[in-house]
């Protein structure tokens, strides 16, 4: 990535990482996971011609539409030049050619055409649209979408709620940084702030139909996803202990303890969490 890429970069954490890869192919299986599929709820997806995932990481997502639906086009697109390398190189050894990713910085204009999409998707951009960001981003989906086209939208209503002392106050921590460097809609930085401004920004982009669906996905010691779990707080939490510092709301010595602290009761054989997210979309 250039340095003028690198400035302009909105993402929170590494987005050139192989770590940070590894985990969004993780936190992809998870979401799709507590979806119980990639357009479950959408109303006959199999009309879908042309659809388009925004932000798209390791392409996860937009596989899983193409694999369902072969004689849709799937479209995805990232900022990061290494996560749509992985992307093409999955698509092409599983012989999807009706899916292509492309490098594009979904914070900018979108390079293509008004009306392109039967479907917009997006999951997760928390960590990468500012809170001013949202708006000129809902409306430049709704510029690409066709006359009756879907976006839909799907963010952490947290980022899981468990008996662990320690993961909860890095989630605080978390809450609180991202709040402080712009992100989410939060009253006071005590929660994540984004999903229930959902329903909203789709009204105020002149959506109609609009609908939500909600999902929850057990984290706890003992069930399949916990391993994903646990591997996803490892590796972001990695990440941003630099953000969390920087952002002055705890010390390196602190943090350090914290999430040490954390993956032993997470570890713990009475470990209990649940993660819960939502999904919006309407119509054009």
């Amino acid at each position: 990535m250039s340095p003028d890429a690198k400035e302009d970069n909105t993402y929170l954490l590494d987005t050139e990482s192989p770590a940070e890869m590894a985990r969004l192919i993780n936190q992809e299986h998870l979401l799709t996971q507590a979806m119980n599929g990639p357009l479950v709820g959408l109303p006959d997806p199999s009309t879908f011609h042309n659809v388009l995932d925004l932000g798209c990481g390791p392409g996860g997502w937009a596989l899983s539409v193409a694999f369902s639906f072969p004689s849709t086009e799937v479209v995805g697109v990232d900022i990061s030049k290494t996560m749509i390398e992985y992307a093409n190189a999955r698509a092409r050894s599983q012989h999807r050619s009706n899916t292509s990713f492309s490098i594009m910085d979904i914070t900018k204009p979108l390079n293509f055409a008004d009306d392109s999409f039967d479907l917009v998707n997006a999951r997760f951009l928390f960590a990468v649209l500012r809170r001013e960001m949202w708006p000129s981003f809902v409306a430049e989906c709704m510029r690409i979408l066709r006359p009756g086209g879907i976006l839909r939208l799907t963010e952490p209503v947290d980022i899981g709620v468990t008996t662990s002392p320690s993961y909860q106050h890095i989630m605080q921590l978390w809450y609180e940084a991202s709040w402080k460097a712009g992100y989410g809609f939060s009253a006071d930085g005590k929660t994540l702030g984004v999903s229930h401004m959902l329903p909203s920004l789709l009204r105020q982009a002149g959506m109609h139909t609009i609908q939500f669906r909600g999902h929850v996905l057990e984290v706890s010691m003992g069930t399949e996803a916990w391993i994903d779990f646990y591997r996803n707080a490892e590796v972001g939490g990695h990440q941003a202990k630099p953000f969390f510092v920087k952002m002055g709301v705890v010390t390196q010595a602190e943090i350090e303890e914290l999430y040490q602290q954390a993956f032993v009761e997470m570890s713990s054989e009475d470990f209990r969490g649940m993660w819960h997210y939502l999904s919006v979309w309407g119509t054009k």
